[in-house]
């Protein structure tokens, strides 16, 4: 319902608008998703992986498969108006594109809290006792969860 009453109040150009809006915000965001996605397949070529216990394997599998799957997510808009807008520039008028694609970005950036949150147990299960990695992951993952989701779902609703 939500979507069909935000289509009959956005125009083509108010749906082009919101396009830009959100390749703007990736252009944000795709460095630090390629930066820990480039770190982690370097990884396993370091010395001492293979005395790695299987908890911090398993926390390195799911950090590179969660920014691997984030970096397809958040890259595919940019590949979606590359494949739909010609060099002349053609506008973006499909608000089911839009919704799709805002639907896209934040999947993706749900599964790079998952790789931020994973890599950081990596590191510190490596560097500390497994509790104290758990408790700093836990609480990496609740500022993410504050900072990118309760935030502007939440707090900017109140006011």
């Amino acid at each position: 319902m939500a979507d069909h009453q935000v289509h009959h109040q956005l125009d083509d150009d108010d749906v082009d608008d919101a396009f830009r809006a959100v390749l703007d915000g990736l252009r944000t965001t795709l460095p630090g998703v390629e930066v820990l996605f480039a770190f982690l397949l370097t990884a396993p070529l370091a010395a001492g992986w293979a005395d790695l216990a299987t908890n911090e394997k398993v926390a390195y599998y799911v950090a590179f498969f969660s920014s691997a799957i984030a970096t397809i997510l958040l890259i595919a808009p940019s590949a979606h108006q590359r494949l739909r807008a010609p060099k002349s520039g053609v506008k973006r008028h499909s608000h089911s594109h839009l919704v799709f694609t805002v639907r896209m970005t934040i999947a993706g950036t749900g599964v790079f809290a998952v790789a931020i949150a994973s890599a950081v147990y990596l590191v510190t299960a490596i560097i500390l006792q497994n509790a104290a990695a758990a408790a700093l992951t836990a609480s990496i993952a609740g500022l993410v969860a504050w900072a990118w989701f309760w935030v502007p779902l939440v707090y900017f609703e109140k006011i």
